[in-house]
């Protein structure tokens, strides 16, 4: 059987990588991935052929994933986070899609098995460091423009606003972006308390781990990067601290119970 695992590395902590995604790179012979992956995931990955492409080669990575799979080699394509969630999980479908159109010129994809294979995303890892952040209705949002036009996104910020959700802002600033993220809190500051939660975690799990938390209007592009994922509460989110402890939750309504 033709085999092409799409793997889910987590945010960084090999403990927090599923079992089931353990299995399916063990099972491989060949491994498509940023280095990066490769490196954070340690020991499971020795004795496989790597094919390392560097950011920015990710429909480059794909179609080797699926070429490798349609050859014969059992093949994991390997993603940090949940690979489902902005990541290259997508790309491969696309691809698939384009090929039953007759836009690609690779019959062969059509024959490989694909198994796709959830993980922990960043938004989950930033939650559980500080308490409950996701603990009611929620949406992510990319900053990143190179894909979607920025007019779409500042759409979305301004539903987001309305619905009142919580929000996971990936991709919030790069080196030759700095100002969305400052765009898009002046947005939510328009819908929600300006003392509203922030947590701000760079290296979600990895050792460089930093944890902090913030306000909405104290969030500022210089305090965020690339590595950096951006939680905002709603406006209901608590932040609430304990001598050196701080945890932030959002209620979902049990209060009416706890009375």
């Amino acid at each position: 059987m033709k085999q092409l695992y799409i793997v889910s590395a987590g945010p960084g902590d090999t403990g927090l990588v599923a079992p089931k995604a353990m299995a399916a790179i063990q099972a491989c012979s060949d491994l498509v991935a940023y280095g990066l992956y490769l490196k954070l995931l340690g020991g499971v990955c020795d004795a496989k052929k790597h094919h390392d492409l560097p950011l920015g080669e990710e429909i480059g990575r794909a179609r080797l994933a699926l070429d490798l799979a349609a050859s014969g080699k059992t093949t994991a394509l390997i993603s940090s986070g949940d690979i489902g969630i902005y990541a290259m999980a997508t790309l491969v479908f696309e691809l698939l899609d384009k090929q039953l159109q007759g836009k690609e010129h690779s019959p062969e994809w059509l024959d490989v098995n694909i198994e796709v294979i959830p993980g922990i995303s960043a938004m989950q890892a930033a939650a559980s460091r500080a308490g409950a952040m996701l603990g009611h209705d929620f949406c992510t949002i990319s900053l990143s423009d190179l894909l979607t036009p920025w007019q779409t996104i500042e759409k979305r910020l301004h539903a987001c606003g309305q619905g009142d959700f919580v929000v996971s802002f990936y991709n919030p600033r790069s080196q030759k972006r700095d100002w969305q993220i400052n765009h898009a809190r002046d947005i939510l500051l328009q819908y929600r308390p300006a003392d509203t939660p922030v947590i701000l975690g760079r290296q979600l799990t990895r050792e460089d781990e930093t944890l902090n938390i913030t306000t909405l209007a104290a969030l500022h592009s210089d305090d965020v990067d690339m590595f950096t994922l951006v939680s905002v509460g709603n406006s209901e989110s608590r932040a609430i601290r304990y001598g050196e402890k701080e945890w932030v939750y959002t209620p979902r309504g049990y209060a009416k119970k706890l009375v």
